[in-house]
C-alpha cells in the first residue's frame, strides 16, 4: 500500500494492545468455543474491514476482538484448565498437521466442561459457514452513487437501440435472439 503525506498513521500506543499468549495447539483447540463466545464482537470487527476498507478505522473493533479472546482464556483457566490442556497437548502430539481425529475423547471431556461450567456449547459442524444476518448496530454505509460521463467524445453520436444501424458482419446479440 503507498502511504502519502496526506494519510495520518496510528501511533504506537494507539496499535498497542496486551496479546493472546497462547500457542497453535491451544489456539486450535479453543478455537470452536472461541468463536461462539466472541460471535457478536468479531462480526462488528468484520463488518467495519468490510465497509470502510481501511484497517485504520478499525482499530477499537480489533481491540474488541482481543480483549474478548483474553476474557475467554481467562474464564476458561478458571474453570476447565485442566481438560483444556490435555486436549491440546494430545492435538499437538497427534500429527505434525495437529489433527484433531485422534483426540475425540479428550475433547469429549473437554467439551462437556465447557458447557457445564461456562455455558457454551461446541457449534455444529459448518455452523461459522452458515449465512447470518447482522443485528449489530453498525449504521448502513452510505450509497455511493455511480458515475455519469454526460460528455460524449467528439464524434461519436448517442445511440438508442432502434436507432442503431444494422450490424455490418453478423447479427448483434445473437444469444438473445
Amino acid at each position: 500500500m503507498v502511504v502519502t503525506n496526506d494519510h495520518e498513521l496510528p501511533t504506537y500506543e494507539e496499535l498497542t494492545v496486551e496479546e493472546v499468549p497462547i500457542s497453535s495447539p491451544g489456539l486450535r483447540a479453543a478455537a470452536h468455543h472461541i468463536g461462539k463466545y466472541c460471535l457478536d464482537v468479531n462480526d462488528e470487527f468484520m463488518m467495519c474491514k468490510q465497509e470502510t476498507k481501511d484497517p485504520r478505522k478499525c482499530l477499537n473493533e480489533g481491540k474488541a476482538v482481543t480483549s474478548c479472546a483474553l476474557e475467554f482464556f481467562r474464564k476458561l483457566k478458571g474453570n476447565c484448565f485442566d481438560e483444556f490442556q490435555i486436549y491440546s497437548n494430545c492435538i499437538d502430539k497427534s500429527s505434525s498437521r495437529m489433527d484433531f481425529e485422534p483426540c475425540r475423547k479428550t475433547q469429549a471431556v473437554y467439551d462437556k466442561c465447557v458447557f457445564e461450567k461456562m455455558g457454551i456449547e461446541r457449534p455444529e459442524h459448518g455452523f461459522f459457514c452458515k449465512a447470518r444476518v447482522y443485528t449489530g448496530n453498525r449504521p448502513k454505509p452510505p450509497v455511493k452513487e455511480p458515475q455519469v460521463f454526460g460528455d460524449l467524445p467528439v464524434g461519436l453520436k448517442d445511440f438508442k437501440e432502434e436507432e442503431r444501424p444494422p450490424a455490418k458482419y453478423g447479427q448483434r446479440n445473437w444469444f438473445i435472439k
